[in-house]
């Protein structure tokens, strides 16, 4: 599976964090963004290894810019590697983002100071794990069972609502993981529903 730009694409193998810390970043997220592209550029640069397939995955989008989740997830490709730096520790996005371009300048310090066989272990930990398979939308709203003909834009509003009260991050079983999942479940219904 590909990463995507939005909705955030989490790794499998890091985990999220429980408790939000302040930041003393001062970095606005135009700033954070074109950070983190440089410093992957010179980090291409320093290692003589090409960076591409880069991804900036996270809940910004066009006018929702203080997202529930601010987490961001960088994916790449470097000396045949599929990489992803994922930092949510920060209630910030642009904090985040900046995080992740201290990151990478960290992995710059190592290869000048222990040559590329210390990033490449150092990678190792990094590695992007191939995503699970996606569920099907009919899953996620529990309608596996329904045949397709009973299905209608009531029934998709229904299924939502009947989940929304278990995946809801405010609610003891919930997660913004489990809302940001339901809600692309009922967007990917309706859609295929064509609003019906």
């Amino acid at each position: 599976m590909t990463p995507a730009a939005y909705p955030l694409t989490w790794p499998h193998n890091i985990p999220r964090t429980k408790t939000a810390v302040p930041s003393k970043f001062k970095t606005g997220l135009s700033a954070a963004l074109k950070n983190v592209r440089g410093s992957l550029q010179l980090f291409a640069q320093d290692s003589g290894k090409k960076v591409g397939d880069i991804v900036i995955s996270s809940n910004v989008t066009l006018g929702v810019d203080r997202p529930a989740d601010p987490g961001v997830a960088v994916w790449f490709t470097w000396d045949g590697m599929s990489v992803c730096i994922a930092v949510d520790r920060y209630p910030k996005v642009e904090d985040n983002v900046q995080a992740i371009h201290h990151i990478i300048d960290g992995r710059r310090t190592e290869l000048r100071h222990g040559g590329l066989h210390i990033v490449r272990a150092t990678f190792i930990g990094f590695q992007a794990l191939p995503a699970p398979k996606k569920k099907s939308w009919r899953d996620i709203l529990g309608l596996s069972d329904v045949p397709l003909a009973y299905i209608a834009k009531a029934t998709i509003e229904n299924a939502y609502r009947s989940r929304a009260l278990e995946a809801h991050p405010d609610k003891p079983t919930g997660s913004h993981d489990a809302m940001a999942e339901l809600n692309r479940a009922k967007a990917e219904a309706l859609a295929e529903f064509g609003g019906e």
